[in-house]
């Protein structure tokens, strides 16, 4: 997906001086990343700017639950409390919150010692919420149509009723929920000497199955085009053996829940296309590999 270009505005530099008593000083350095906020390091504090459609209070309860990870994860990097307490102001009409600037770089996935380490970070990240009883959230996220066997309407080209079946029996037959990350992939995690150092990006965070993460994450670091089973059975090994708290996970369902994640991603991808996204030739064949990878997964 295409990076966003939004701007650290000066109102937004001069807001958060004033709420969180720090100065912006010199040319804030936009961060590498970012497909819907926009995150600028200005020395020792990252302020990431969202989009506009992102309420305060999803923001809100996003950054509760990576509070509550980072009581207990030290890998788990938190929102700075402004003055008044709150962790988001709203400048411009934008959600902007101060994060602390973290050292590090994207971690190479394709590296088996790296891969295990991400499941086992996972593991440690779901057992540090898993008692953690958040209100219902605002806004629903994204992940969450059709999750629970309701066919989603966005996204008719990939329709397939025998997989929203089974979406529906295994949410009634698995009544465990917490709250979980909800884009735990790569990306949003930072290494450094060889360790990952930190969990980034909270606002995806839902409250779930924690099967549906799992899953979702032997995708984003062990499976990329659903072509290599071994490495996603590896992965959610190496998340059990870590004590993670998703319960046991056959082919069927692993896969199953993959789909469902790729079905949202291609609804999300189409959704972007709509709203003016520009993607170049590397995202056209990314998005046709894992639409290929969603018909060729099902069991």
């Amino acid at each position: 997906m295409p990076f966003v270009d939004t701007p650290l505005t000066v109102p937004m530099r001069r807001a958060v001086q004033d709420a969180w008593g720090r100065r912006i000083a010199g040319a804030p350095v936009r961060l590498y990343g970012g497909e819907e906020s926009a995150a600028y390091r200005a020395d020792d504090l990252v302020v990431r700017v969202g989009p506009a459609r992102r309420t305060s209070a999803e923001a809100e309860w996003c950054h509760s639950i990576a509070v509550h990870a980072a009581s207990t994860l030290p890998e788990a990097v938190a929102p700075l409390r402004a003055r008044d307490g709150a962790t988001v102001i709203r400048v411009d009409g934008r959600p902007v919150s101060v994060w602390p600037y973290v050292e590090g770089e994207w971690p190479d996935e394709d590296q088996p010692q790296v891969r295990t380490q991400g499941a086992r970070l996972l593991a440690r990240l779901h057992r540090a919420l898993a008692f953690h009883r958040p209100p219902p959230r605002p806004v629903a996220s994204f992940v969450e149509t059709g999750l629970y066997g309701e066919s989603p309407h966005d996204v008719p080209e990939l329709a397939d009723r025998g997989l929203d079946r089974w979406l529906a029996d295994f949410h009634r037959r698995n009544l465990v929920r917490q709250p979980l990350h909800g884009d735990f992939y790569p990306g949003n995690t930072l290494a450094r000497d060889g360790r990952l150092v930190a969990v980034l990006d909270w606002d995806e965070a839902v409250v779930g199955a924690p099967e549906m993460e799992v899953a979702s994450a032997a995708l984003e670091w062990a499976d990329e085009y659903g072509d290599g089973p071994a490495r996603r059975r590896r992965f959610v090994a190496d998340y059990h053996e870590a004590g993670g708290t998703a319960g046991d996970m056959d082919d069927e369902t692993l896969v199953q829940l993959i789909r469902h994640r790729l079905r949202r991603e291609a609804a999300y991808f189409e959704h972007a296309r709509r709203q003016g996204a520009e993607h170049d030739e590397d995202g056209l064949e990314h998005h046709e590999r894992r639409v290929k990878a969603f018909f060729d997964l099902r069991p």
